[in-house]
């Protein structure tokens, strides 16, 4: 864990405001690249993921935080409470939306707060010279986030629904993508959803899509069942109730497993499967990684068969 100093707060839209956290020891802070996030532990046993967004700069990291009216008080208190010179605890920066290496195109699609991971991006396209196209879907002009130094380059694109009374083209963004770009996309789950939907019915390749959810759909467990853990390293049997996760059968048996969402979307609780089938709730692992059976999410999914043996 790292010991920060708000260093500075600033209003971007009346919805978002920009923290910069410097560290509290003067030690510069871990390096990170785009795509990267950190796991910020708030009062009341609250823990929440923000994009790292500023500067490749190990002097300090900037994130941007947007207050959620129906969410669970995390980013209210930041927006209201939290003050310049205060510390906080966050952990070393993760990464599970990287920027891919290589020189072929990509294709950012972002829609809201969804834009965050997508400013180091552009930097790092820019310095690389590697081409690359945005498209920001934002809901009216004064939700735009991005600077004039961005919203001024050709290849960025600012979709203003009140203005241009449609909603962002995705499918035509994709029908036009070149066949070797990488394509990247973060927002509302709807919006991500629909992304996923429609490069599915162009049979676009999984491997070239690559997205970022920041909060899941609501659960259904109103079928779920009991099942039966399996740790590996020992053969103990671990019993999982109807209304219990894997996470806290684990936990109330002595196994610690690293966890920061509990949700299923930052992917920190995903353990190696060796045996049984999941049934995975998450929105962390895609289609692909889900139907190789290899890992789960134990936090959130369930099981398909009467036990899974966990990598444990």
């Amino acid at each position: 864990m790292l010991q920060v100093i708000v260093s500075g707060k600033e209003s971007l839209t009346p919805r978002v405001c920009k923290l910069t956290l410097t560290s509290s020891t003067g030690e510069p802070l871990p390096d990170w690249a785009p795509g990267a996030h950190i796991d910020v532990f708030l009062p009341g046993d609250m823990i929440r993921q923000y994009s790292l967004c500023g500067a490749l700069d190990a002097q300090h990291y900037q994130i941007a935080v947007q207050l959620e009216e129906q969410g669970k008080g995390g980013s209210r208190y930041i927006h209201e409470s939290l003050q310049c010179g205060a510390e906080l605890t966050i952990s070393e920066p993760r990464n599970h939306f990287p920027l891919t290496e290589g020189e072929n195109p990509c294709l950012f699609l972002a829609a809201g707060i969804g834009i965050t991971p997508f400013i180091p991006m552009i930097e790092a396209c820019l310095a690389g010279n590697r081409p690359f196209s945005l498209y920001y879907a934002v809901a009216n002009g004064s939700d735009n986030l991005l600077s004039d130094q961005y919203t001024l380059l050709a290849n960025v694109h600012v979709h203003d629904k009140a203005t241009q009374g449609v909603r962002l083209n995705i499918d035509a963004l994709l029908k036009a993508a070149p066949a070797d770009s990488d394509i990247f996309v973060c927002g509302p789950n709807g919006f991500i959803n629909d992304f996923l939907s429609l490069s599915a019915r162009q049979g676009i390749d999984s491997a070239r899509l690559h997205r970022e959810f920041f909060t899941a759909e609501p659960i259904d467990h109103s079928n779920d069942g009991s099942f039966e853990l399996e740790i590996a390293s020992t053969g103990q049997i671990v019993s999982v109730a109807k209304d219990e996760s894997m996470l806290e059968a684990l936990e109330d048996n002595g196994f610690f497993v690293p966890v920061s969402c509990e949700e299923g979307v930052c992917g920190t609780c995903i353990t190696p499967l060796l045996g049984g089938e999941a049934d995975h709730k998450d929105v962390f692992l895609n289609d692909k990684e889900k139907a190789q059976m290899d890992r789960v999410a134990v936090c959130c999914s369930r099981a398909k068969t009467p036990r899974l043996i966990l990598d444990l």
